[in-house]
């Protein structure tokens, strides 16, 4: 049967230029070449419990777990991911081999999260050959902006240590950048350390020297450059510690737990409500829990309890449910990440969006 030519996929479309020549413009795939934003200071968090690794039965479904995690995060521009334990796993004896999804399946999920964000020439050097991540290289890639390609170019590269040397009394590193040419940066750093470098501007052209550059911090390609530059992944030894053990200063501003029992998501963006979410927040954290929710995240938290918190969702600053009237008795928490980061991305794009 003849296809109807409104059905079959348009693979070039004529573009018209400012001096009124036409061309053929390739529309079949995206273009992968990344645009920088408006720089940014607030970041975009999430937490969940490593449980939900022991929950899966194969190597390779604890993996492709993981893998989805990483996915969302990568897609929604997640700043940070926090692995928390919710008491709900089982633990077993350590492997001799190694392996700890079974012994310690929070520490799983953290080693393969931080493996995907880690640039692909990078892995290597900074991660050594482990049963965990034995199934890991054929997860789908992140392909985020520091993902970089060897003939790509941006002012801001991921990096590795790879010696020393002393120049003019002064001590320089030599950094693995995954560019033809090593880097060179004005500071001693261990051999092995993961490091973001921003080149020199004269290094754009250069290319037979040495390339110069200054190591900075990994948050400055995001403030400065307006970037995506991947997430950071921390553990949190309980639901408390998600907020206790938090990095930046004076913690989250807004704190959003997730569950059947919360309210619909969209009264964060309903301004006559009084869990308005004003789109001036500075770090924003959304925590899913695991099988069991977060209640039972609460329950084996002794410090919490200790304080006298005795209702989950008092917790968080608002408490929420992603999918109102939903038709499967759960939501696995890998499904209930991108359904979540889904259903807030008008929030984050309201608090992207310059003044």
């Amino acid at each position: 049967m003849a296809v109807s030519s409104s059905k079959k996929r348009k693979h070039a479309q004529i573009e018209k230029s400012s001096n009124g020549t036409t061309g053929l413009l390739d529309t079949s795939k995206p273009t992968a070449v990344f645009t920088p934003k408006n720089p940014r200071d607030h970041t975009l968090s999430i937490a969940l419990p490593g449980s939900i690794i022991a929950n899966a039965v194969t190597q390779e479904q604890k993996t492709a777990l993981a893998g989805q995690i990483a996915r969302a995060a990568a897609v929604f521009e997640v700043d940070e991911i926090v692995v928390f334990d919710d008491g709900q796993a089982p633990k077993k004896p350590a492997e001799a081999s190694g392996y700890t999804a079974y012994a310690d399946p929070n520490f799983f999920l953290y080693h393969v999260l931080s493996y995907l964000e880690t640039p692909p020439h990078l892995r290597k050097a900074l991660f050594p050959m482990h049963p965990d991540l034995r199934t890991a290289g054929a997860l789908p890639s992140l392909d985020m902006p520091h993902h970089l390609r060897s003939d790509e170019w941006c002012a801001y590269r991921e990096g590795v240590a790879v010696g020393t040397s002393r120049s003019s009394g002064a001590m320089m590193s030599t950094v693995d950048c995954g560019l033809p040419q090593y880097v060179t940066v004005p500071v001693e750093l261990e051999q092995g350390t993961r490091v973001t470098v921003k080149l020199d501007k004269q290094s754009h052209n250069d290319t037979h020297g040495d390339l110069q550059g200054t190591a900075v911090s990994p948050d400055l390609p995001r403030e400065e450059g307006g970037y995506y530059w991947g997430y950071s992944v921390r553990q949190a030894s309980s639901l408390g510690a998600v907020f206790t053990e938090c990095a930046y200063d004076n913690g989250y501003d807004i704190s959003i737990g997730t569950s059947e029992r919360g309210q619909s998501v969209s009264i964060l963006s309903d301004n006559s409500s009084s869990d308005y979410v004003p789109s001036f927040w500075q770090h924003l954290i959304v925590v899913f829990g695991g099988v069991a929710g977060l209640e039972k995240a609460l329950s084996a938290d002794s410090e919490l309890l200790q304080a006298g918190v005795t209702e989950v969702k008092d917790v968080f600053d608002r408490w929420i449910n992603l999918v109102v009237g939903q038709g499967s008795r759960t939501i696995r928490t890998e499904e209930a990440v991108w359904i979540g980061l889904t259903g807030l991305r008008s929030l984050v794009e309201a608090r992207n969006s310059p003044v």
